[in-house]
């Protein structure tokens, strides 16, 4: 069943990323009205388990981004 990936909620992504293994995430789907086969649920989360974050993305998601450029994402180089 292909997923509709607009509807997604930020919530829904930390819940699959808390996923270890092919049955908890069938049983999330499950509870958000989405049927998963085994072989679909394996397939995430192993494309789940390649996905990295860059440097700077992971320093954003960090709180590191108000820190190293700046009050909040500005250049220090403008104060």
């Amino acid at each position: 069943m292909p997923i509709n990936k607009n509807e997604i909620t930020k919530e829904m992504l930390e819940k699959v990323m808390q996923c270890e293994t092919a049955d908890e995430l069938i049983a999330l789907a499950k509870s958000e009205g989405i049927e998963l086969t085994k072989e679909e649920a394996e397939a995430y989360l192993t494309e789940l388990g390649d996905f990295e974050l860059d440097e700077a993305t992971l320093k954003k998601v960090a709180g590191g981004d108000c820190y190293t450029d700046g009050p909040c994402g500005t250049d220090l180089k403008s104060y």
